[in-house]
């Protein structure tokens, strides 16, 4: 047989399936199309003049490593739907005298079209729209862009060998399930499906309690850095108990229902279960598999677009002033000299320093144990089970607290204010090894502006001390510690230090000149050339530098978490399709025969709406319950990335299931028909005929 026979059977063999193929190669060039655009945005595209722009590019990058191993596996699952369906077709030509071999180049041609249709549409469009993103990416940025268009190699041979790699890996798997099966194999295989198994209560009961325990983890967790260290486990943990709970709980709940006999024996019920129980273990598997795309989507975009809703708010919590200075120094007149030179420049420029806020903070950093702080074990030695209790102090006096409040406070000498940042404390004293002990009262608000604790991913304390003594003595010892003859030991040296910030009237521009100025004058009057480098002098930082930074974080992660979402929703609207119409052609002959023996149209309807409805929804309702015990468990993460309000978190995950509960329905109404169509095709046709 000449090469052009196979292509045309091949082409012919797509075109007639094209209820399988065309959503198959469709879902294939959009992740191709994705693909390309986060490559290109995340190692090719230029966002070196904007600021923020290389961290975008860093999240993005990671994002592509996302995809690559999503592409593979869900590719690789989503193809045994196609081969399913085309083994009578093959049975058939193997009967008819064409050999393996020969069934084999008819698939490789298959296989072949499909990649390169994939590929070089994937590729076009990737083309097409990444310079639509690269636009939307500066916009999150802030900056401009011109509106060239320019092709680089690399994202276009990064995609095309990704792919063709993937479609390769699938011709193997295709070869090896065509070699192994005989003819007769092949011709029943479309109606074979799987024995109805046992209700395997073992598998049900261990799922469920693998589940009681990844949400357990869930709830119970009260500290953002457990939860960090938590949800990798507990992550793992709900998708093996999804599978188990839907291969061996869905088996257990027909077996349910078909003991009801009330239930079981009626039209619409009786035939639906039977053909549920006939394919269960598959079904579960493919359910399960769209629950847990479904909670992927949910989760991933319900965070970022929390984050990225709060990114002004962040902004201003990591920047309380405009300008932001740091000293070493415990003594306002050490550090005049800083401030003159403040107000010399911003009389330069014409401007005045408001709301003004000075005062002395000390900070250090160590561990928690109940009403125990532990400040002497180094941070090179903390072990997983430890990092949860680390915790950062912020220390003021009284003194400053009441002048930059106005409070008025008063407090004993063993008494402290302290208020918890991103973690909770619930005890009446403080005991910080080899300093003493304090009385605690609680506060309901920050006493005092720190930028740091922001931007720290550990819980702070924001406490007032009763003097500077006490700031001291803590300080001396930590310090004490730090002198350690022993290297492996020893801790980095703590520093007292003054916070100096002022807001300015005018725009971010001149706000970046006047930062630039007090940083050069700065250089000159200390000789430190870089202060981050040179520190610990001084630190300087501007709200209008940093806001790029945040904005870029935030944005990023945002635009990462979109294209994320879209490419699950891409499988799991893929897997519900061929989920209905794959069960379809194996309901088409049971069908076919209920309906020549009487039973109506009416009645198929209903007996597909029973099936549909009976398992089509759990994944949506197991997300939703996975979503909420999962809720406390990202929330405590959004609040140490980016303290994050809970209730805008609450009211944007709220949003974004009930979006998603309206597409999900839309996709299970149009599903759903083409099922009763597949189902209902030979009796349709039978009555045109007449």
């Amino acid at each position: 047989m000449r090469g052009g026979f196979y292509i045309k059977l091949a082409k012919d063999g797509i075109v007639r399936n094209r209820k399988l193929y065309f959503p198959y190669i469709l879902t294939c060039i959009c992740m191709t199309m994705m693909y390309y655009i986060l490559y290109y945005l995340g190692f090719c595209a230029d966002f070196t003049e904007v600021r923020g722009g290389e961290m975008l590019q860093a999240l993005l990058s990671m994002g592509v490593w996302v995809i690559m191993v999503f592409s593979v596996i869900f590719l690789y699952y989503t193809n045994s739907f196609l081969i399913r369906r085309r083994q009578k077709e093959f049975g058939l030509y193997n009967i008819l005298g064409m050999g393996k071999r020969n069934l084999v180049r008819i698939l490789a041609w298959e296989n072949v079209l499909t990649a390169l249709v994939s590929v070089v549409a994937g590729v076009g469009l990737g083309m097409l729209f990444s310079r639509l993103a690269e636009l939307a990416a500066m916009r999150i940025l802030g900056g401009h862009i011109g509106f060239g268009f320019q092709v680089s190699a690399r994202p276009v041979l990064a995609t095309a060998g990704l792919f063709i790699g993937i479609f390769a890996l699938i011709m193997v798997r295709m070869l090896v399930s065509v070699f192994r099966l005989r003819p007769v194999e092949l011709l029943k295989s479309e109606n074979v499906g799987e024995k109805p198994p046992r209700a395997n209560w073992v598998l049900a009961v261990l799922g469920a309690l693998i589940l009681a325990a990844a949400y357990y983890l869930a709830v119970m967790v009260i500290d953002p850095m457990s939860a960090i260290v938590l949800f990798f486990f507990a992550v793992v943990m709900v998708i093996i108990a999804t599978y188990f709970l839907f291969i061996a709980g869905s088996v257990a709940l027909c077996r349910l229902l078909q003991k009801r006999k009330g239930y079981y024996y009626k039209t619409k019920h009786f035939v639906s279960l039977s053909s549920l129980v006939y394919r269960m273990k598959r079904n579960g598997a493919g359910l399960a598999s769209i629950c847990i795309l479904s909670t992927m989507v949910l989760v991933t975009v319900s965070s970022t677009v929390c984050m990225y809703a709060q990114t002004k708010d962040a902004v201003e919590r990591r920047f309380p002033h405009d300008i932001c200075m740091e000293f070493v120094s415990d003594d306002y007149g050490e550090t005049q000299s800083y401030r003159d030179l403040t107000e010399d420049v911003l009389a330069e420029y014409g401007e005045t320093a408001e709301n003004v806020e000075d005062f002395h903070f000390y900070e250090t950093a160590g561990f928690a144990l109940g009403d125990q702080f532990r400040l002497d074990q180094p941070f090179a030695s903390v072990g997983v089970g430890e990092v949860e209790s680390l915790r950062g102090i912020y220390m003021i006096t009284l003194e400053d607290y009441n002048a930059i409040s106005g409070a008025g406070a008063e407090l004993a000498d063993d008494e402290i204010l302290l208020y918890p940042y991103k973690t909770e404390f619930h005890e009446d004293s403080l005991t910080i090894d080899g300093c003493g002990t304090w009385n605690v009262r609680l506060m309901d608000r920050q006493p005092f502006n720190m930028g740091m604790a922001q931007a720290n991913i550990m819980g702070s304390w924001f406490i007032v001390a009763p003097d500077m003594a006490v700031i001291r003595q803590i300080n001396d010892y930590r310090n004490t510690l730090a002198a350690s003859p022993d290297p492996t030991e020893s801790l980095a040296t703590s520093y007292i230090r003054e916070s100096y910030g002022v807001d300015l009237s005018c725009d971010d521009e001149k706000q970046t000149e006047i930062y630039r100025t007090i940083v050069e004058r700065m250089s000159e009057l200390t000789g430190q050339e870089d202060p981050a480098v040179d520190y610990p002098g001084y630190t300087l930082d501007s709200k209008a530098e940093g806001r790029a930074d945040i904005i870029a974080l935030n944005g990023g992660l945002f635009f990462l978490g979109v294209m994320l979402g879209a490419v699950f929703l891409f499988g799991t609207v893929l897997i519900m399709y061929y989920k209905q119409i794959s069960e379809g052609y194996e309901d088409q002959d049971r069908f076919d025969i209920l309906m020549k023996v009487g039973m109506s149209r009416k009645e198929v309807k209903q007996s597909i709406n029973s099936q549909v409805l009976t398992v089509f929804f759990l994944p949506l309702i197991a997300a939703g319950v996975h979503l909420a015990f999962a809720f406390p468990l990202i929330s405590q993460i959004l609040m140490l990335l980016s303290a994050t309000e809970e209730r805008l978190l609450v009211l944007v995950t709220v949003c974004c299931y009930l979006v998603f509960a309206l597409f999900y329905v839309a996709v299970y109404v149009i599903t759903s028909r083409s099922y009763y169509t597949i189902v209902s095709g030979r009796k349709d046709l039978s009555d045109r005929r007449r």
